[in-house]
């Protein structure tokens, strides 16, 4: 699976961006997705999460209420909708995807994704 995120940008706080996880290979729709961010000088963190059917989705406390993740399978597309966007969230966003394990719980490890995709900065100004 080869994924390439985009959709980031600049915005001021408040606002909102909408980032896409374009997604190439078979095995994509057996996959979940997860998307993570690296602020600067900080540590690489889990963001959110969607599973292979979309019927399951997790988020970190710090996003919860404010971003939504959501995927298209026929298009291999994974979205995160971002709103009220506080300059917290200025950090490069990667999607990431492991083949999905259906008696497991979402990954929301960075060390469990198999596949990763380039970042996309987003940032948020006060």
């Amino acid at each position: 699976v080869q994924l390439q995120a985009s959709g980031g940008g600049l915005v001021q706080a408040g606002g909102s961006l909408r980032l896409s996880c374009a997604a190439s290979g078979r095995s994509f729709s057996r996959c979940d997705v997860g998307w993570f961010r690296q602020g600067p000088g900080k540590e690489r963190e889990f963001v959110s999460a969607i599973s292979r059917s979309g019927g399951s989705t997790d988020y970190a406390d710090s996003v919860k209420g404010r971003f939504s993740i959501s995927r298209d399978n026929a298009e291999k597309m994974v979205y995160l909708q971002m709103s009220s966007l506080k300059p917290e969230d200025t950090a490069v966003y990667y999607c990431a995807a492991v083949a999905s394990i259906l008696t497991s719980p979402i990954a929301t490890i960075g060390s469990q994704y198999d596949y990763w995709g380039q970042g996309t900065q987003v940032t948020v100004s006060s």
